[in-house]
């Protein structure tokens, strides 16, 4: 079974790699080549910054879009999102202007703005993840979180408290994707990823 863990200039790639060996994933392929997306068995998009920034280097690697859209749309394939990578799921970002995301989950992803003035941003450190629908991969549990922007839309499988509530977790059918760093997450995390790479949508 090969993992393809995408490199298009904007994950931390090698915590993750070692965040999913750890959890037991025995074939890890980094890689930006479209053609090897193409035909591997389970996906996984990292993503670090902005949301248009990331929305552009996924967009200049020739084909990733295209080979993302057949294996994960049409084939079916298991594809986990992590941070910016799941804010990719949605239809728009408004990070520094309005941008076009693979639009895989209707929704937005808007800047974070607590009701409560106590809580800062950006969101920074540890808090809980609170299931909002019952979904195979998703625990409560404590999950390390880092961003400034959240995803507003459909599809919310578990949320956080920050000012409010924020989400933690969307997906549908054969996608998912997570706001927190389940290679940050320790126990939490790891855990998280062993049922990725036993998920059968």
């Amino acid at each position: 079974m090969t993992l393809a863990l995408i490199d298009y200039g904007a994950g931390n790639l090698h915590s993750v790699a070692n965040a999913l060996k750890a959890a037991g994933a025995s074939d890890v392929l980094i890689t930006g080549d479209a053609a090897a997306v193409a035909k591997a068995d389970r996906i996984v998009l990292p993503g670090v910054g902005a949301f248009g920034a990331c929305a552009s280097a996924l967009r200049g690697v020739p084909g990733m879009v295209e080979a993302l859209e057949q294996r994960v749309r049409r084939d079916g394939v298991p594809f986990l999102g992590i941070c910016v990578g799941m804010q990719l799921m949605a239809d728009t970002g408004e990070e520094h202007g309005v941008h076009a995301g693979l639009g895989w989950v209707p929704g937005t992803v808007r800047h974070l703005t607590p009701r409560d003035a106590a809580a800062k941003v950006p969101h920074m450190g540890w808090n809980d993840v609170i299931p909002a629908a019952p979904h195979p991969l998703i625990e409560a549990g404590e999950a390390y979180f880092l961003h400034s922007y959240a995803f507003d839309g459909a599809d919310v499988l578990a949320t956080t408290e920050h000012g409010g509530a924020v989400t933690a977790a969307i997906g549908r059918d054969n996608m998912i994707g997570v706001q927190f760093h389940p290679e940050k997450s320790q126990r939490f995390g790891l855990a998280l990823l062993e049922r990725f790479l036993e998920w059968r949508p």
